[in-house]
């Protein structure tokens, strides 16, 4: 990478399409190439100051706490603020040019979802658990896709984003049916969650100490359906919004034939299986704090800058990260580098071009 500045890739725009800009060729099979560009906003012309090259390949996955913080009421203006900021913050990893998917969490949404179907259930028949999270995926991603292509083109920058509704295949056998662990939607108290459970039959856990929360089954994933969709598109140029909320939960029957089961999967396992399929050797985890820490919240606590793949199992190994919180995510990031993953970044969204580079974030590594 040159000194100040990133080296980027070409990208593509479908056909039919027309950039309209000087930088831009027509290809033979009607796709449009942009030329080799190194601008880069936000990150133009900075000091050469990052430990990290530029990935020709990248995986972000986003929070759903990033596009629906569990503290907003919810509204329609709310929700699309915060898929206007998530987009701003992308926007410079967009503008990179290189191959991009972009997966994103649905905790908050898919439980205000089972609430909405929980009040109304005397009247409207509720849907199974699956069938929510597919809503919650399409939903979610219809107004991230909007966002990013409105930053795109308030930028002056073509390309485009796409969303795939996707499944995800889970083991029926998964301990985790018997064992439910995944939080979604509100928080409430103990008196709350008691009749909450006793009204609906939920499970209802405390959560870390803020509160008792609707928990649901979180299967690991097994097989992501139509991965080769997703590397056609990326391929092709275009932003791929995959994997949302973990994928929708399906199981394979034994004819090949799929049918949902009521469970969320964890969209950090999720995205990390998708890499690898894929072949990306980057993937970047955003969530809501500056860098992983260890002893968290005590007087000897202290951020993780860069670490190595026997450091954080080491870390983990001593109890460092809750199931609750980080927990997952470090699995995640364990699973994906010793699966032949580079680099897995944890950091914060409103930062994600500093945290590309290295200049925020936990950067988890392989060993030597």
């Amino acid at each position: 990478m040159r000194a100040g500045r990133a080296r980027l890739s070409p990208h593509v725009v479908m056909p039919g399409t027309n950039p309209g800009m000087a930088g831009w060729g027509h290809r033979a099979d009607g796709w449009y190439l942009r030329k080799q560009d190194t601008r880069l906003d936000g990150i133009e012309e900075r000091p050469a100051l990052a430990q990290f090259p530029i990935p020709d390949r990248l995986l972000v996955a986003i929070g759903g706490n990033a596009v629906h913080p569990e503290t907003t009421s919810g509204t329609v203006a709310e929700q699309r603020e915060y898929a206007e900021r998530t987009a701003a913050s992308l926007l410079p990893l967009m503008r990179l040019g290189n191959e991009l998917v972009v997966t994103h969490g649905n905790g908050p949404v898919v439980g205000k979802i089972m609430m909405r179907q929980a009040i109304a259930r005397h009247r409207v028949t509720p849907m199974s658990l699956d069938i929510c999270v597919a809503h919650s995926q399409g939903g979610v991603a219809y107004l991230l896709l909007q966002a990013m292509e409105n930053a795109l083109r308030q930028a002056g920058d073509p390309r485009q984003a796409v969303c795939l509704l996707t499944q995800v295949e889970v083991d029926p056998d998964d301990p985790a049916f018997d064992n439910p662990t995944k939080p979604i939607g509100y928080f409430y108290s103990e008196e709350e969650a008691k009749a909450l459970a006793r009204e609906t039959g939920w499970e209802m856990r405390e959560d870390s100490g803020r509160g008792w929360r609707h928990v649901v089954p979180s299967p690991r994933p097994r097989h992501i359906a139509d991965l080769s969709l997703v590397r056609d598109i990326a391929a092709r140029g275009a932003v791929v919004i995959a994997g949302g909320g973990g994928g929708i939960p399906v199981l394979r029957r034994p004819d090949g034939t799929r049918t949902g089961v009521e469970a969320v999967i964890d969209k950090d396992l999720t995205s990390a299986m998708m890499a690898e399929a894929l072949g990306i050797d980057t993937i970047m985890i955003m969530t809501g704090v500056d860098r992983v820490a260890i002893d968290f919240g005590t007087p000897s606590q202290r951020n993780l800058d860069s670490v190595t793949l026997s450091e954080i199992k080491a870390h983990r190994a001593d109890g460092q990260f809750p199931p609750g919180s980080m927990g997952p995510k470090i699995d995640a990031a364990i699973d994906f580098i010793e699966r032949g993953g580079k680099r897995v970044v944890i950091g914060p969204l409103e930062r994600a071009a500093d945290a590309l580079e290295g200049r925020t974030g936990t950067h988890i590594v392989r060993d030597g």
